[in-house]
């Protein structure tokens, strides 16, 4: 199924660029307690993009590396603007970095109840519902961190 596959591939594209991205700041926060939280949410990550995977390959969808070296580069130029607001932990690029990664998860969300919804003998015995609650948690820790890091950036004393 064309439609279904491209679909996937979307979604696999977009973790890869969220991997990408992650990588970056656990780079930037080595040895303090933001790289910590960034490694957590990395291997949460790295777990869904791995179910995704085995979605894909019950489905019989083939990954596509055209796909993922777009989301691949496509992170390395949004680096320009977190560079640009401040790509160090205080700056303004850490907030935007972290409002990205909300909206990546919100679409992993949306994926998993998209595909809870669809009836394909592949996808029985899949909880979707509990994929979406960890999208949900993810997103809810990811909000506290960003709202934190913007009210820092934004702060007048800054």
């Amino acid at each position: 199924m064309k439609g279904l596959d491209s679909y996937l591939n979307d979604h696999l594209a977009g973790s890869v660029g969220a991997l990408e991205l992650i990588d970056h700041w656990i780079d930037i926060c080595h040895g303090k307690p933001l790289a910590m939280f960034f490694a957590e949410i990395r291997n949460e990550i790295s777990r869904d993009q791995e179910t995704l995977r085995d979605l894909m390959h019950a489905l019989g969808a083939k990954e596509s590396n055209v796909r993922q070296a777009g989301a691949w580069a496509a992170e390395k130029l949004s680096r320009v603007t977190f560079a640009v607001a401040g790509d160090e932990v205080g700056g303004l690029g850490l907030g935007l970095a972290l409002e990205t990664l909300v909206m990546g998860i919100t679409g992993k969300k949306l994926l998993w109840r998209t595909l809870g919804a669809v009836d394909m003998a592949q996808l029985q015995g899949i909880n979707f519902t509990q994929l979406e609650q960890r999208a949900d948690e993810q997103i809810e820790r990811i909000e506290i961190v960003r709202l934190r890091a913007v009210r820092d950036a934004l702060s007048p004393a800054n």
